[in-house]
């Protein structure tokens, strides 16, 4: 299983570890555009492989996509952070001609390839590169809700004082602070509704943490979070690599489902070796079905600052 990270930052080479780790990728390719940044990034990870007990061979390439040929998964983090004074159209325009140009080399070289997009704004990154590549919508999936709802888990787990993996919950949704959704009715601790244990305030404040969870690390760290974002795409790899047809809220197009189509927004989907195996429909009450409503809107309206390209 040949795996390739574009983009060797701190978030690229965390699922790089992480991956490599885990023991299924038999090599995986950091390219990065910076001369020797990923070569220097995989070199120390592979004195770490004797230390962590890893046997993938992890390769770094400066922006050489020959080197990524005959990849089976590719994840793409390339792009740039909104920086200061920065418009969200300059940020969006900035990044969709970053993510077009990696999702086109990608399928030039690993033509039956499934890629995962981590770049931000997420949804609409997605969103572009299924209309860029025109190949099959299983193959395109958008990582953020998997990261959502494992925030949204850590929030429940800190207020029931229980253990992370007594603990389900999911967010659908943008991969966005107004636009996830935190389900808390279907969340439980073993199987439990969590409204059997917390007030309807303290499950209210878990769903604003949740909501702010990336912002809030930010303004702790003063950059993006890179250990859990890495970490869940690592679970998303993994879940394809091993077919272990796992169920996560990602954001894939919909085609009809929950009623939107020709938009990528986070929805619970089973993960296997084609990619997208099932978009599973929940039976959303009528809040629940109108916050999805307004969060599709939201996407929409940021994927319309992509005819302008």
């Amino acid at each position: 299983m040949k795996i390739t990270i574009v983009g060797a930052g701190s978030v690229g080479s965390s699922c790089a570890e992480y991956i490599a780790i885990k023991n299924f990728a038999s090599e995986i390719v950091l390219l990065d555009i910076k001369e020797n940044f990923a070569e220097g990034k995989s070199m120390d990870l592979m004195q770490a492989s004797v230390l962590n007990n890893f046997n993938s061979q992890i390769n770094g390439v400066t922006n050489d996509y020959s080197k990524t040929q005959d990849s089976d998964i590719a994840v793409i983090t390339s792009g740039i952070p909104r920086k200061p004074g920065m418009s969200r159209e300059e940020l969006i325009n900035i990044n969709a001609k970053i993510v077009k140009n990696v999702a086109n080399n990608l399928l030039k070289f690993s033509p039956n390839i499934i890629i995962i997009v981590v770049s931000n704004p997420m949804d609409t990154m997605t969103y572009l590169t299924h209309k860029v590549l025109n190949i099959s919508k299983r193959r395109i999936i958008g990582m953020g809700g998997i990261l959502d709802s494992a925030r949204f888990k850590y929030r429940i787990s800190e207020q029931l004082l229980s253990p992370m993996s007594d603990i389900e919950g999911m967010v659908i949704g943008a991969h966005s602070d107004k636009g996830m959704i935190p389900l808390s009715r279907f969340a439980t601790k073993k199987g439990i509704p969590i409204s059997n244990f917390l007030s309807p305030n303290k499950i209210k404040l878990i769903e604003n943490e949740t909501k702010v969870g990336g912002a809030t690390l930010t303004k702790m760290l003063g950059t993006s979070a890179w250990y859990a974002p890495g970490a869940a795409v690592s679970s998303l790899v993994q879940s394809i690599a091993c077919n272990q047809l796992k169920m996560y809220t990602c954001s894939v197009l919909l085609s009809g489902e929950y009623g939107f189509s020709d938009i990528s927004i986070g929805v619970p989907v089973i993960i296997g070796r084609n990619g997208v195996e099932e978009i599973v429909e929940l039976k959303l009450n009528s809040v629940e079905s109108e916050m999805l409503e307004k969060s599709v809107q939201s996407v929409k309206l940021t994927n319309g600052l992509l005819e302008s390209m």
